[in-house]
């Protein structure tokens, strides 16, 4: 055999590892070695050949918990940094109660870093970044409930093997994305429309797209959708501020795969594109496997109240309040240019009595680059200083949720977050609009027409700024007569 052809044949079984190694993922096993006691170690074994993929997390919004708010309407241009470090939702509500930000200690849990139990906090070592969260295939890699490291105590008990679990690092998984992202807002299926735990293997029912194969389901990753760059994960999140790179479904679906081709209706579902996105006829109901929480009630923390279970939920909880729950849920529409609407931390409420706007989306019938999306309507109700008019940020961690003392909670919530607290409070309500982008149905379980329009009522037509069912009177881009 001549030399060019043997070398080419080793570039080429070279070539196959090489894909190889980059779809399944490099094992690690001959390179890690323990035993580990914490975090931090088995971290720099990672930087010893991951020092550039260390940096390039260190940029992004799951380290920071912040960046630039090009999603917020009229903020779009702003250099200054906003995120879950720095706003306020309608659910745990903030991570900034608490004199020097105790509540880190316990919401940094789904931070993927160790040690962030203060505000002030060294964002510069690399040794603190956890790796495993996002990459630990084995060893029930968990974390503690509060100090933000590694469960010791279930390696203790032999619950969890820290060595294992950084021996079998590879692409994140469903369950890993799921750690943080199915259990946001304190508890699973809590804070979104279509994602908790049972995402982690659905029935195609329940999700066409990460359906188990044995379901008939394409059981894809997060990161198929969610493509990641420099570890910069791509997605827009109805609630926050800022994002790398939006998800679509024409990331897919165009061209030869472009959708309704094969339908007999396609030339009339294809003109609604323009004004209907995909997931409003594809998400016809969110919260299929398990219950969601539609509604949290602040104002009843304290209270003796008996919980009476919902699609086997509690509906009271006297450190937290009243909840309602939903289930199979239709969900509420409205049109969104891609930007949102977002109350910022000391934003003065000008009428009391409506509900304060926590997140909408953006976008009116006369935005010719807006659509009608699908979204979890969620309601609830916070405190308000009954001075300064403004959305209070109080301390629950180790304050509200011990002795439900609500001035001792906003009192420390005040040395916290820097807004002053006048000592007098009201509770006003609240309202989130959540985008419902998961739990996508099987084509046959779409809409049809006589659902929306023809006498059937899930479009409040008029609330969307049409004067009835377009089918009488029109669509937005006809030619007025």
């Amino acid at each position: 055999m001549k030399i060019k052809q043997m070398a080419a044949i080793i570039l080429s079984s070279i070539m196959v590892m090489t894909v190889s190694w980059a779809v399944a993922g490099q094992d690690h096993g001959e390179f890690v070695t323990g035993p580990f006691k914490n975090g931090q170690e088995v971290t720099r074994v990672c930087l010893g050949c991951h020092e550039k993929q260390a940096a390039d997390f260190m940029k992004t919004t799951h380290w920071k918990w912040a960046g630039t708010p090009n999603h917020i309407k009229g903020m779009e241009t702003s250099k200054k940094e906003y995120g879950k470090a720095n706003m306020m939702n309608a659910f745990c509500t903030s991570i900034q109660g608490g004199k020097d930000g105790l509540v880190h200690e316990a919401c940094g849990k789904c931070h993927a870093g160790y040690g962030w139990t203060r505000t002030q906090y060294d964002f510069t070592r690399k040794e603190n970044i956890d790796c495993l969260v996002c990459h630990a295939l084995k060893g029930n890699y968990q974390r503690a409930a509060k100090g933000c490291i590694v469960d010791t105590k279930a390696m203790d008990r032999g619950v969890m093997d820290l060595e294992l679990a950084a021996k079998s690092v590879g692409p994140p998984t469903r369950r890993n994305c799921g750690y943080c992202h199915f259990f946001g807002g304190g508890a699973d299926a809590v804070k979104h429309a279509g994602l908790d735990s049972t995402m982690e293997k659905p029935q195609k029912a329940q999700d066409v797209h990460m359906g188990t194969k044995a379901s008939g389901g394409q059981d894809m990753t997060c990161q198929a959708c969610h493509v990641a760059k420099d570890h910069k994960i791509a997605g827009a999140s109805s609630m926050m501020a800022h994002y790398d790179a939006r998800v679509t479904c024409e990331q897919c679906h165009n061209g030869a795969k472009a959708p309704h081709q094969k339908s007999k209706n396609g030339r009339i579902l294809n003109r609604h594109v323009a004004t209907v996105a995909c997931q409003t006829c594809h998400i016809p109901v969110f919260a299929k496997a398990q219950a969601t929480k539609m509604s949290w009630k602040w104002s009843d923390v304290g209270k003796d109240i008996k919980s009476e279970d919902q699609f086997d939920k509690e509906t009271f909880a006297k450190y937290k309040g009243s909840f309602t729950w939903g289930m199979n849920v239709t969900p509420v529409y409205a049109w969104n240019n891609g930007t949102v609407e977002r109350y910022m931390i000391g934003d003065r409420i000008k009428d009391p009595s409506k509900p304060v706007i926590m997140a909408c989306p953006a976008g009116t019938i006369k935005d010719k680059t807006a659509k009608i999306y699908p979204y979890k309507l969620y309601t609830g109700d916070q405190p308000m200083d009954a001075k300064f008019k403004y959305l209070s940020i109080f301390q629950q961690y180790q304050s509200l949720w011990v002795d439900y003392d609500w001035n001792k909670a906003l009192k420390l919530g005040a040395e916290g977050s820097g807004l002053p607290y006048s000592g007098a409070y009201r509770f006003v309500n609240t309202v989130t609009y959540i985008a419902a982008e998961h739990e996508v149905s099987p084509r046959e379980e779409a809409l049809q027409c006589g659902e929306c329009h023809m006498g059937g009522d899930r479009m409040n037509w008029k609330a969307l700024g049409y004067k009835g069912d377009p089918m009488r009177f029109g669509g937005r881009f006809d030619k007025k007569k």
